[in-house]
């Protein structure tokens, strides 16, 4: 078993290698590349020095069985067909192919099968917000069809890479200490804020994140359900959460919807309201499930249900979920 990492230096990247350390992935060799700017960096895994080799179109991907990707929509465009080229499968964090008709977007929870026809190597990863809250749909969705989805989004730095994430402690720490904050990855200053636009706007006045929470989830629950989002960015470090309105077509009791959920895989229910216990992005960074809470009616609709939920958007929202769509396939063969 031969794998790849593209894009290793980055947040995503890095998390690449500790899942995979910790869920103690079996492979023979590992190649890492870079951009550039980390080509030549070394990286200690399993006790043996690896050397970031410079992503190039030559045939370094010869007898890589799985590649995780994760440096962007432009360099997964340029780069798919040498990566795949000898018969690698490409799982592609980026948005480059999440909603071609000829690659699978692919929540292992949700529609693993997906994964096996991929008639161009590649499977995509879809966005972190839109996995964490299939995985808590799923369930749901098992008991009715759902028809319509109204979610508001509270995404940490982590979803912008590291650089955001380094950026956000600077400006607390300059607040802190009396100096004016740098703001460069982010469109204002994220300390002691909330920022209510992630990516830019599309014509109908929604963000492009907000249109992928619409079109991937239609996409991996093989759904016509209709998904209205509001994405915002707030100024917790790691992990993502979310506040979801979900419409069924037939309504549905709690008890029964929090038995799905503490039974569905990927998932951990945490609703003990009464004993001020929730899902908190303090507490899921790290953790490999989907956390949800406050399960109740929706008191504005008979038909629908209203939940909580976070997650890390670093570990489940990207390398995680590529690790496992992964194990499928291998578990598949």
């Amino acid at each position: 078993m031969k794998i790849a990492i593209v894009g290793v230096s980055g947040a995503v990247g890095q998390e690449f290698l500790r899942v995979l350390d910790q869920r103690n992935f079996p492979f023979d060799e590992l190649l890492l590349f870079g951009s550039p700017r980390s080509a030549g960096t070394k990286y200690t895994f399993r006790g043996k020095e690896y050397e970031v080799k410079l992503l190039q179109h030559n045939d370094d991907f010869k007898g890589v069985d799985y590649a995780f990707v994760s440096a962007g929509a432009g360099t997964s465009k340029e780069f798919a067909e040498t990566i795949t080229k000898y018969g690698a499968v490409m799982i592609d964090n980026s948005s480059a192919f999440r909603m071609d008709d000829d690659v699978p977007l692919v929540v292992p929870e949700c529609n693993a099968e997906d994964a096996l026809n991929r008639p161009r190597g590649i499977i995509a990863n879809p966005n972190c917000t839109t996995i964490m809250m299939v995985v808590a749909l799923m369930p749901i969705e098992k008991l009715s069809h759902i028809t319509h989805i109204h979610v508001a989004s509270y995404q940490s730095a982590s979803g912008a890479g590291a650089q955001a994430m380094a950026e956000l402690q600077e400006q607390y720490k300059d607040i802190v200490e009396g100096r004016e904050p740098k703001v460069e990855k982010f469109a204002y200053q994220l300390a002691y804020n909330v920022i209510p636009q992630i990516d830019v706007f599309t014509d109908n006045g929604y963000t492009k994140e907000e249109m992928k929470m619409f079109n991937e989830t239609r996409k991996i629950l093989h759904s016509d359900v209709r998904c209205s989002a509001m994405c915002v960015r707030i100024s917790s470090l790691r992990s993502h959460s979310e506040a979801v309105w979900v419409e069924t077509e037939k309504p549905l009791s709690i008890e029964e919807v929090q038995a799905a959920l503490a039974a569905a895989p990927g998932v951990t229910l945490q609703d003990d309201p009464a004993s001020k216990i929730y899902p908190m992005p303090l507490y899921t960074g790290g953790k490999d499930d989907v956390y949800v809470g406050r399960v109740r009616k929706d008191l504005a609709n008979e038909n629908g249900i209203t939940l909580w939920l976070s997650s890390d958007q670093i570990r489940k929202g990207a390398a995680l979920n590529a690790v496992q769509i992964a194990e499928y396939l291998i578990n598949e063969k």
